[in-house]
């Protein structure tokens, strides 16, 4: 069992190469950001939190937009390389709900993620063919070993990625990340969990911060609001996340998102 198989088969992390050279100055960034310190000194300000000070090379991962401001210094600099980050299906993407505001990652205490920082650090200060197509393939692939770095190390105490990090909820999560359509009942989880049913729903709700069923429903919506962006039709998507009756999902996803259906899908039509 792959826990993060079934995850990354439908909130895909993508990343584009936004910014390579050498920052001395000062610069405001805000949204989804990555940033690969490779050489110099930087200091990093955040409203309301104590400034870091680099002078290694470390990564830096803002997954959900927190506003941040790089210092750089005016003789030395900081040699950078940048990416906006696209976790992929939308609100409610459970990816991004499980990440830190702020995830720091010295390279020198986390060998693993050094080979790819390195080919990075290699294609973004050279002006080989195809430069911008392989810095985002290689942030695509750093952005999947941060999140299995974040399950791993436990370093997040609630979320699905920490549901992921306990091997009895993994078992759950995989089969509801797998298998949306089928109408999983409560029982069904606790037994795939080795869990009786009362332990699995309090155990669940106090690590991943739903119920099984909100869960489930939001995975679903998640999952209904991607295809509804590529074109599918309303009809089409209630039957692929497990609903009887478009009219029936049509409520769900209105209720969950603020949004009906035929918004997205008309938004779609306009811009294709």
């Amino acid at each position: 069992m792959d826990p993060l198989a079934a995850l990354f088969a439908h909130v895909t992390p993508s990343a584009r190469t936004f910014f390579t050279g050498n920052l001395c100055r000062t610069v405001q960034f805000d949204g989804s950001l990555l940033h690969l310190l490779k050489d110099g000194v930087l200091k990093v300000s955040q409203t309301g939190h104590k400034d870091i000070d680099l002078s290694e090379p470390t990564l830096l991962f803002f997954p959900r937009g927190r506003a941040h401001r790089f210092v750089g210094d005016p003789e030395r600099g900081a040699d950078l390389v940048c990416a906006t980050v696209d976790l992929g299906g939308g609100q409610g993407n459970p990816i991004g709900q499980g990440l830190p505001e702020l995830i720091v990652l010295p390279l020198g205490s986390h060998p693993a993620l050094a080979p790819v920082c390195d080919l990075l650090v290699a294609e973004a200060f050279s002006d080989g063919g195809g430069r911008q197509a392989a810095l985002d393939r290689l942030f695509d692939y750093l952005l999947i070993l941060i999140v299995r770095h974040v399950i791993d190390s436990g370093i997040v105490a609630g979320g699905v990625l920490a549901g992921l990090a306990d091997p009895r909820l993994a078992k759950a999560l995989t089969v509801i990340h797998e298998e949306p359509k089928k109408p999983w009942l409560l029982e069904e989880l606790a037994e795939l969990a080795g869990m009786s049913r009362t332990r699995f729903a309090a155990h669940f709700r106090a690590v991943v911060g739903r119920t099984p069923i909100d869960y489930l429903t939001l995975w679903r919506m998640t999952i209904a609001r991607q295809l509804l962006a590529k074109g599918k039709p309303v009809k089409a998507v209630a039957t692929q996340v497990g609903y009887e009756s478009p009219a029936a999902f049509s409520r769900v996803f209105a209720r969950l998102t603020g949004h009906a259906p035929r918004e997205l899908e008309s938004a779609f039509d306009k811009t294709s």
